[in-house]
């Protein structure tokens, strides 16, 4: 193989991802002066972000004004089981005002209070109306403002390129190899820094809300470049998917139809979520002791409904409501703001919602109550970086977005997800930025990896005959799905881990049928690598997290263990290339900050009054 014949891209910095985290990378790495080139696999506008649609978390204070950073770090290191890493918490509830001020600078037409502010909703977890809306099209306008900004900010944007593998000079990254996807062609990106921003890997599982593009590849990528994985047994099932009709299987009723009032009933027609409440749990997550006692006596007028304490209570109990014989007719619960609310106000408020479901399953969410369940939404865990400059251990290489460890901890709180993705994104471009100034010598490429990497990828086309991709992802989300699901046992996990071991040996014949121009079969082959690196770290992360604690549920280790609490979970490729999992300790916070996150919220919200 001739390399020198390969087209060659010169970039100072590659952010591969065009979401809400890649794009605000790509935008700050251009005003920081750099050379930056914006890699997506699929068109440019065409993100998860898009998704997210309750709202973005930050302590604006525009609806309550008691709302504080603190208050917010507070939520988050709570909703999070205290797993976050404390700086990343600290910097994100400190800085989300700034960023989501910022976003409205650059065009963002937010919701506005009677006296012309930013309007903020409520939302699972958090202690006041915290999250920032545009209705409940939120993501779907965070991307079309940094789109609409990005663009006249002069990055390149490579769209339908799929990135292939990191390319290293010695220890330090050097560019990576890519795939035009419609005509197979491969070129090399030279960059002297890469910031991944790929999302998660929903993929692997059978009920999920994401889409074609989630498949683990940033994971998976960092991972053969030698950085580490962390917090992966940590998978957010979100709690309302639909589940019927199939037309909508796995497709996110936000978490804002609460916010406005919906509630979740069984078969029965009870209002279940009031007798699922532990008595810890509801004193961490109430606005205050009165409301608490509240909830736990039942009352189905509280001010704040059980609804929306955080995402991993409200799945685990519409599961409990299945496995006792009180779910829906297919499998969950049904999520009903139709008797509860106008139809105009359903409309006006939660417009998506409404003409989502009447199009795509002739379901009138004004009239009707929506069948919902678990849905595999999102990856606290992924790669870990440092919070301040969100490089890896690999020098050249950094990560921010929903595919980076850390912010969420063993939970995410909704909304935090959105003002992550400008907080961090911003952070990792500063970072990428800083770490291209310190160079003395730009990296250079080395030809044989090039050639590897090409490689790996043109043998499965090369093949006689071999193993069916589509059917081996099948398997895959079979497996995930059943062995490494929302509650989890060692029995199952170990199946689960067995199953994916002999997928991988399977792998090792895949073949895909036809010539590389226009061939969807070879991009499904090419991603089951990286699915199946990503369901391995997954599943031996559980295996190894001997207790329950936020998305990840053992049924056969109950409750919150402190000795978990000192440590993180941390998988890497070892010497001998198989995968190595271990207990890594977790560093102290910085002075002050434990004191806030299990603080009492009167004797904290004292403390800041106090403070001005």
């Amino acid at each position: 193989m001739n390399i020198s014949e390969l087209r060659t891209f010169e970039h100072d910095v590659i952010v591969v991802g065009a979401g809400g985290a890649g794009l605000r990378a790509a935008i700050e790495c251009s005003a920081q002066g750099m050379n930056t080139a914006l890699v997506c696999k699929s068109l440019l506008g065409k993100a998860h972000t898009v998704m997210a649609e309750g709202g973005m978390a930050a302590a604006l204070g525009n609806v309550d004004h008691r709302d504080h950073w603190k208050v917010h770090f507070r939520d988050t290191m709570r909703g999070g089981k205290f797993l976050n890493v404390w700086r990343m918490a600290e910097l994100h509830a400190q800085q989300a005002p700034e960023r989501v001020r910022e976003l409205e600078d650059w065009g963002a037409v937010f919701d506005r209070t009677k006296d012309g502010l930013i309007n903020q909703r409520n939302f699972g977890g958090h202690r006041y109306p915290r999250l920032a809306h545009v209705g409940d099209r939120t993501g779907l306008e965070m991307i079309r403002t940094l789109q609409d900004y990005g663009i006249h900010q002069g990055f390149e944007v490579y769209m339908e390129y799929s990135a292939m593998d990191l390319l290293k000079d010695g220890d330090k990254v050097a560019g990576l190899v890519a795939m035009i996807r419609d005509t197979g062609e491969f070129v090399v990106f030279k960059a002297k820094a890469v910031i991944f921003a790929t999302g998660g890997a929903g993929k692997g599982w059978k009920v999920t809300s994401n889409s074609w593009e989630y498949t683990g590849d940033g994971y998976a990528m960092a991972y053969e470049a030698g950085a580490e994985l962390m917090d992966l047994e940590f998978t957010q099932f979100h709690p309302t998917g639909m589940v019927w009709p199939p037309s909508v299987a796995g497709i996110l009723v936000t978490e804002g139809v609460r916010g406005e009032g919906g509630i979740l009933v069984n078969s029965e027609g009870t209002r279940f979520m009031f007798d699922n409440i532990p008595a810890r749990f509801a004193s961490e997550t109430a606005p205050n002791a009165e409301e608490a006692n509240r909830w736990l006596e039942g009352d189905k007028n509280a001010r704040r409904p059980a609804e929306l304490l955080t995402r991993d209570v409200v799945a685990r109990a519409i599961m409990k409501e299945v496995k006792e014989g009180r779910g829906s007719p297919h499998g969950g619960a049904f999520l009903d703001i139709a008797n509860r609310r106008e139809a105009e106000y359903i409309k006006r408020k939660l417009p998506s919602m409404y003409h989502q479901f009447k199009v795509l399953a002739e379901l009138d969410i004004t009239q009707q109550p929506m069948e919902v369940g678990p849905t595999l939404h999102y990856f606290m865990g992924g790669i870990r970086v440092d919070a301040d400059s969100q490089m890896t251990n690999v020098p050249g290489l950094f990560a921010c977005g929903e595919c980076s460890a850390g912010m969420h901890g063993a939970n995410r709180l909704g909304g935090n997800s959105l003002s992550d993705l400008l907080v961090f994104g911003k952070l990792a471009g500063s970072g990428a930025s800083d770490y291209c100034r310190s160079l003395v010598n730009a990296p250079t490429i080395d030809e044989d990896q090039t050639t590897r990497i090409i490689r790996r990828a043109t043998d499965i086309l090369n093949k006689e005959r071999g193993e069916n991709p589509y059917l081996m992802h099948d398997d895959l989300r079979e497996t995930m799905q059943n062995h490494v699901g929302i509650v989890r046992t060692d029995v199952e996990l170990k199946k689960g881990i067995d199953q994916v071991e002999q997928l991988k040996q399977r792998y090792q014949n895949v073949k895909a049928e036809g010539a590389s121009q226009y061939n969807p079969g070879w991009h499904e082959a090419l991603s089951m690598r990286n699915l199946l690196i990503t369901s391995e770290a997954v599943a031996k992360a559980a295996l190894l997290r001997t207790e329950s604690r936020g998305a990840h549920t053992r049924l056969d280790h109950e409750g919150e263990q402190e000795e978990w609490l000192g440590v993180n979970v941390v998988s890497r490729k070892g010497p001998d290339g198989h995968m190595q999992v271990e207990k890594v300790a977790r560093p102290e916070p910085a002075a002050g900050l434990k004191e806030i996150a299990y603080a009492e919220l009167e004797e904290l919200e004292a403390t800041i009054a106090q403070e001005g």
